[in-house]
């Protein structure tokens, strides 16, 4: 780390260098922080939770009950142990509580006054976080397993919709209406993401084994399907059978900078495609355990280098290498399945959500104090020199002087 900051200092190096080389250390270093407390308000399983980009203050959850909540994750108040307080929840007393599970909730991009909730009770509603009343309230036919809005999006406001319809909905946040369908799925849509890099491009994962990419601006249908084999993308009735999964595809992830796309399905396998090209780049991540019959919501890191995938593996979470499919380390704490978990950029932070009721806060490990940075042993005198390395004891000075 001094290398870096002399060469920083130096002009030798981009400062970028050194956030990343820090960034890496502390995600390295992630353990189950026993100060930090995530309130328990839901009475069931936890299927989702956001961070919000603007502030990365606020954290929302969805659960099994049917109940969103709003978290504050600052530390106002002085203390090293402190817990994450509930601001504000959606609760069951409420008149526009969702009736069945919550499956995804998400902020709006730019701003923390609204957020995005869908359910299995067939609606997506979009909030005012000031009043917590719904400002709009989609109706689907049935249950609703995902969305997503664009986290770069100026020239459009879509949010996009997978359900127990093959087709994908695409519904416009300004007009208040669904305005377009995609269709080329056989079976429900498990999951959609939205390219951090370019606003038009979509990606959708079904039960049909199949991975598509669409723009959004073409009538004519997908880009492509992805292919797990790497087939012939020139053969347009190839992608009639191309699979990125032998089982159902209920994860999608798409790194940063939006040029790689992760799937997870419930094949075990979890895969990394180029999301320009559609090639399958073949990084063995070994068997990775997915047994859920809904979305899986896993995460990349950012910032970091190399950059690493944190994915629901039973009651723990895994952590890989993105680019190697090295297995890191496996998170432990919860007591049941997870099922969810979500990356802080900020502060290099993990927090997952799981079967068992909780929220677990995953935290760097704080860097130890030098000995010629500890201001104790002045105070502390004699007694407490017994507790200094003996390397920088005074050997020399007798009693008497």
């Amino acid at each position: 780390m001094l290398g870096f900051l002399t060469a920083r200092r130096a002009g030798l190096d981009d400062p970028l260098r050194l956030r990343r080389a820090e960034s890496t250390r502390r995600v390295l270093g992630l353990q189950l922080n026993p100060d930090r407390d995530v309130d328990r308000i839901h009475g069931n399983g936890i299927n989702t939770i956001d961070i919000e980009a603007v502030e990365g203050r606020y954290m929302l959850s969805g659960g099994a009950d049917g109940v969103i909540v709003i978290y504050d994750l600052e530390n106002f108040s002085g203390k090293l142990q402190y817990t994450c307080k509930a601001v504000c929840t959606v609760g069951r007393s409420s008149r526009y509580v969702h009736k069945f599970s919550v499956e995804t909730v998400q902020w709006y991009p730019y701003d923390t006054g609204m957020f995005v909730s869908s359910s299995f009770d067939k609606t997506m509603k979009v909030w005012d976080t000031e009043t917590l009343k719904p400002a709009e309230v989609f109706q689907f036919e049935g249950n609703v397993y995902c969305h997503h809005l664009s986290p770069i999006a100026r020239k459009h406001s879509l949010i996009a919709v997978g359900t127990t319809n093959p087709k994908i909905q695409l519904c416009d946040l300004k007009s208040g209406s669904r305005i377009h369908i995609l269709q080329g799925h056989r079976a429900e849509v498990l999951s959609v993401r939205w390219s951090p890099r370019y606003e038009h491009i979509l990606a959708t994962a079904s039960a049909d084994s199949k991975v598509k990419v669409w723009d959004v601006r073409r009538a004519s249908g997908s880009l492509f399907t992805l292919d797990q084999h790497n087939g012939d993308k020139s053969k347009a009735s190839s992608e009639a059978v191309n699979t990125a999964h032998n089982g159902r595809v209920n994860g999608l992830c798409f790194t940063g900078d939006g040029l790689y796309l992760l799937t997870s399905g419930t094949d075990d396998r979890m895969r990394l495609w180029n999301s320009a090209t559609g090639e399958n780049t073949l990084v063995n991540y070994g068997k990775v355990c997915n047994e859920s019959r809904k979305r899986l919501q896993f995460t990349v890191s950012r910032g970091c280098s190399p950059e690493f995938v944190f994915v629901p593996c039973g009651s723990s979470v895994a952590v890989y290498t993105l680019h190697t499919g090295e297995l890191v380390t496996m998170l432990r704490g919860h007591y049941n399945s997870v099922d969810c978990c979500e990356f802080h950029p900020d502060y290099q932070e993990v927090y997952s959500g799981g079967k068992d009721c909780n929220i677990l806060a995953w935290v760097p490990v704080l860097r130890p104090s030098d000995v010629e940075e500890d201001s104790d042993h002045e105070v502390k005198g004699a007694a407490g020199q017994s507790s200094v390395n003996p390397a920088f004891q005074d050997a020399w000075s007798s009693d008497e002087d």
